[in-house]
C-alpha cells in the first residue's frame, strides 16, 4: 500500500492536529512499512538523574505509530491507541536525542499495530521496545472526517 501523506504532507499535518507536542519530535525517514522519528530532547523530557523519561519515551513511541497509521490511511486525526506494551531496557543517554524506528506490523479496517525499537542516539543498543495498537475511526464516520 503507497504512502497516502509523504514526509513533508505528515509533518505539517501532525503541527496542525498535534501542536502541544510539535516541539517535541521530528521525522527522519518514512516509508511505507517504516518511520524513523527522533525525541527533540529537551529539560522537560528528563527525570531526576539526567536521563529521559520513561512517559517521554511512552509518547515518541505513541507519535511514532501514530504518525505511521496518517502516513498511510491520510488525514485522519481520531485514530486513538487501544494497546500499549512497552519493555525499558536501558538507561537512555538525557543528554542526546532519541531515535525512534518504527514497523507496521498490521494496518487492518478497524486496526493497526506498530512495534517500535527507541535507541539513544549514536548508540546501536536499544533502550526502550514497544508493541502498540491503535483503533482507526470506520470510514464516513465523523471522526474518520477529522482534519
Amino acid at each position: 500500500m503507497a504512502l497516502a501523506l509523504n514526509r513533508e504532507e505528515l509533518s505539517q499535518y501532525l503541527a496542525e492536529v498535534f501542536p502541544q507536542v510539535r516541539e517535541d519530535f521530528a521525522i527522519d525517514d518514512l516509508t511505507e512499512d517504516t518511520i524513523t522519528m527522533r525525541l527533540l530532547t529537551a529539560e522537560r523530557h528528563l527525570r531526576p538523574g539526567g536521563t529521559i523519561s520513561g512517559p517521554s519515551m511512552f509518547a515518541l513511541a505513541d507519535v511514532c505509530v501514530y504518525a505511521m497509521v496518517l502516513a498511510r490511511l491520510g488525514r485522519q486525526a481520531l485514530a486513538v491507541t487501544t494497546s500499549c506494551s512497552m519493555d525499558f531496557m536501558r538507561k537512555p543517554e538525557g543528554n542526546t536525542q532519541m531515535i525512534a524506528q518504527c514497523r507496521l506490523l498490521k494496518l487492518g479496517r478497524s486496526l493497526a499495530v506498530g512495534d517500535i525499537l527507541m535507541f539513544s542516539e549514536g548508540s546501536d543498543k536499544p533502550v526502550a521496545r514497544a508493541s502498540m495498537t491503535y483503533s482507526i475511526p470506520p470510514q464516513g464516520s465523523a471522526a474518520a472526517q477529522f482534519g
